[in-house]
């Protein structure tokens, strides 16, 4: 599979997003693991993740655990494979979400983190959402703090708008290396960012790419290109969809999530789906915007790892 890039690790160009493997509706671990096996079989080397990836107090951490005990059921190698998690959402005894981005919450979460990932440091440990009542800098603060450790190799942010982004580079300096914010074509709210990243070199991470759980479905009647372009190809549209959106960055590694091995498949193969010029300016067409050209108006190389 193509690689990008996430700060110094190559990755897989198309990532995967393990959040349905334990929230509501989840499929049993048999089937979970068989997914997650998939993923690495078809090369797909980020895994995304987050503490708060399970169904109430009864299983903290579901998510986290899952993937170590499937990484460690693997058959082949698995040292090249990049574990995201996150903290900062909560998840109380009810099942509702909250949040406690306060710098000791993220202490004590990175802790459990890393006991439930069985590593020593987090490749890429990310703050999940801004808790507004603590200031962001004390959030991102202890992000730092916990580079400064040895407790995460790499931090990032998500749900971030341009200000924050910019902050926490001003805070972590080079340490900061992605953004995961929702974007696919069904919402664009998060272009702008995506944008900034592409200029500030940092890896943009589209979390429900497709559209959210069950996405296929999402990519309905007013984003018709996508069904006519997947036609022309013979492929599905959630591959048409992830190959448009890595063709807009060579900073883009999308994080579709799937609850099947097949689906997941599928989703792997849109990093080496090609689309024409003609393609791209109707998939582009059909969001309303212009996105993502270069200054002379022709788009980045989409395979640049």
């Amino acid at each position: 599979m193509p690689a990008r890039r996430i700060g110094e690790a190559r990755v897989s160009a198309i990532g995967f997003g393990a959040m349905p493997l334990s929230v509501e509706g989840r499929p049993d671990e048999r089937q979970a693991v068989e997914t997650l096996h998939a993923a690495l079989d078809a090369g797909i080397t980020l895994i995304d993740t987050a503490d708060a990836y399970h169904l109430d107090a009864r299983d903290p951490g579901h998510n986290e655990s899952l993937i170590a005990k499937a990484l460690a059921a693997y058959g082949g190698d698995t040292a090249h494979v990049l574990v995201a998690t996150k903290g900062g959402h909560t998840r109380p005894a009810d099942g509702s979400w909250a949040l406690d981005g306060s710098p000791g919450h993220l202490r004590r979460a990175v802790e459990l983190s890393l006991r439930r990932l069985g590593v020593e440091a987090i490749g890429l440990y990310q703050y999940h959402r801004p808790d507004p009542a603590v200031p962001y800098e004390e959030s991102i603060g202890a992000l730092k703090d916990l580079c400064d450790a040895g407790k995460i190799r790499a931090a990032g942010i998500s749900n971030a708008d341009p200000e924050q982004i910019r902050l926490a580079r001003s805070i972590l300096g080079d340490r900061l290396v992605a953004v995961q914010n929702q974007f696919s074509p069904a919402f664009r709210g998060s272009l702008r960012e995506l944008e900034l990243c592409d200029r500030l070199g940092l890896a943009f991470l589209p979390w429900s790419p497709l559209g959210g759980m069950g996405g296929a479905a999402r990519l309905g009647s007013e984003h018709t290109a996508f069904h006519e372009v997947a036609r022309e190809l013979g492929v599905s549209p959630q591959r048409v969809c992830l190959a448009w959106m890595l063709a807009l960055s060579p900073r883009v590694v999308p994080i579709p999530g799937a609850r099947r091995a097949g689906n997941v498949r599928d989703c792997a193969a849109a990093a080496r789906l090609s689309l024409s010029a003609d393609q791209m300016a109707r998939l582009d067409g059909s969001t309303g915007e212009r996105l993502m050209p270069d200054g002379d108006g022709r788009r980045p190389n989409a395979w640049n790892g």
